[in-house]
């Protein structure tokens, strides 16, 4: 009897992957907003945009809460419960998580209280990450099962790239301390994702921030300053089994504009393979003579069926089936900016010398600013949301116009049958028009969870 009333109850999110695809439609999205490096001298702030098309508030920002400082620059977020703690009858999904990637602070927002105007709930100073962990420069936070909060760590207070690692914080967003065993921190840090069902937590890498910080520089390439590898590790206990070089899971390498899959072998261990390349472009006008697409974001819908990625200086987004894993299938892709778009001074030039640009849509009566690089996916797999604010010393670099007109989020629409993507026209939010002025839109979560933040155990 104990048992049965056990699982008549249940926690935050889904049970599985398939049921959160029947769950209720998104109506609004919060979104991280910047204006570190944007020369306004306002601190950032998490905002709440009305995504119910019956709303007459629709694709507008409803709700703006900043942060208490300034120069912090918000990132990515994470929920303090997700359907890893589904089972769990007390446990809530009220609180999203949002480290200050620059600042080092880590900001937590109570959602749960008034859902269209989230409220400051507390904020975890650096000094005192640094001085129980020696960890700063947090950036991707998911929770556990056990109601305490991972987040990778990208530098030390330097922003060198050494002895790096995960941060945790209990509950009660208090630092607990490290989660790797001591001398087990990956080369580079970046996102993560663990997956119980395999007793493994997998990371990426990114650069120092000594280097990205102060914008993007090939020589810090040369230098060894980015990662090019996978680390992965026992889950739940911390201990480095395998890094893979990048000289069934899916990673977006950035550089080299590829996506690579790797994959569990019959020994158990870890391999990767090419999986879709993405073929830099032959310009004029450039810096560069040949033009990489910048893959900085991807996800995989819920029913495992599609896989979407973006190209943040190209300035397209594409869809995959990915049904046959070995072979993913190009079945939607869509222009929404890039450095190539009818306009620039840039142009592609084909191999038989032929030259062309992108044709890239207004969105009532906007042009897209910058190339798509955030992007968020319905649960239903029908939508797909796209910002387009890297991180600001990259933004000002590669797409100065952000800075000066600000970011937008647009709406894709997606045919969940036989693939295909096509914007939105009735949809776009333009952070341009902000009372403060011009801001830049990074990521973006559901209050009810979704296919980037959500795991399952």
């Amino acid at each position: 009897m104990g048992t049965q009333n056990v699982c008549c109850k249940s926690g935050p999110g889904y049970a599985s992957p398939l049921e959160a695809i029947s769950g209720p439609k998104e109506s609004l999205i919060y979104v991280t907003a910047l204006y570190t490096g944007t020369g306004i001298n306002k601190p950032d702030y998490l905002a709440t945009v009305d995504v119910d098309p019956s709303s007459p508030t629709y694709s507008k920002v409803i709700h703006r809460t900043p942060v208490p400082n300034i120069g912090d620059e918000l990132h990515h977020t994470g929920w303090n419960s997700c359907s890893s703690c589904h089972g769990d009858p007390s446990a809530q999904r009220r609180f999203l998580i949002a480290p200050a990637l620059v600042s080092g602070r880590i900001h937590v927002f109570d959602t749960k209280t008034n859902p269209k105007a989230p409220s400051l709930h507390k904020v975890v100073e650096p000094e005192d990450i640094l001085q129980k962990t020696g960890l700063a420069f947090p950036h991707t936070s998911h929770c556990l099962a056990s109601g305490e909060i991972m987040i990778s760590c990208l530098g030390d207070k330097d922003g060198n790239a050494k002895d790096i690692g995960f941060l945790i914080l209990d509950s009660e967003f208090n630092v607990k301390g490290r989660w790797e065993k001591p001398g087990q921190g990956p080369l580079y840090g970046y996102d993560f994702w663990y997956q119980p069902r395999h007793k493994t937590m997998i990371s990426t890498s990114w650069g120092a921030p000594a280097a990205f910080t102060k914008g993007f520089n090939l020589q810090h390439v040369s230098d060894g300053l980015y990662g090019r590898h996978l680390h992965v590790y026992n889950w739940p206990g911390g201990e480095l089994r395998q890094t893979l070089d990048l000289d069934t899971g899916f990673v977006g390498s950035a550089l080299s504009s590829n996506i690579i899959r790797f994959f569990k072998t019959d020994d158990g261990s870890w391999s990767h393979e090419l999986s879709i390349p993405v073929k830099s472009l032959k310009v004029q006008n450039w810096i560069l003579p040949e033009l990489p697409g910048l893959i900085t974001d991807f996800l995989i819908s819920l029913d495992d069926r599609f896989l979407y990625f973006v190209n943040w200086l190209h300035g397209d987004i594409r869809q995959y089936n990915i049904e046959d894993v070995k072979n993913p299938v190009l079945t939607g892709q869509v222009w929404v900016g890039g450095l190539i778009h009818k306009g620039s001074p840039v142009v592609v030039v084909d191999d038989d010398g032929k030259t062309w640009q992108s044709d890239v849509p207004e969105v009532q009566g906007n042009k897209l600013r910058g190339g798509p690089q955030m992007i968020q996916l319905s649960l239903d797999g029908k939508r797909l949301y796209a910002t387009n604010s890297l991180f600001s010393p990259w933004d000002k670099q590669f797409y100065p116009s952000l800075i000066e007109k600000g970011s937008h989020i647009i709406q894709i629409d997606v045919d969940t049958e036989k693939g295909g993507l096509k914007i939105n026209k009735n949809f776009f939010v333009d952070f341009g028009a902000e009372p403060d002025g011009p801001s830049l839109a990074h990521e973006m979560r559901y209050p009810g969870g979704d296919c980037t933040s959500d795991i399952w155990v």
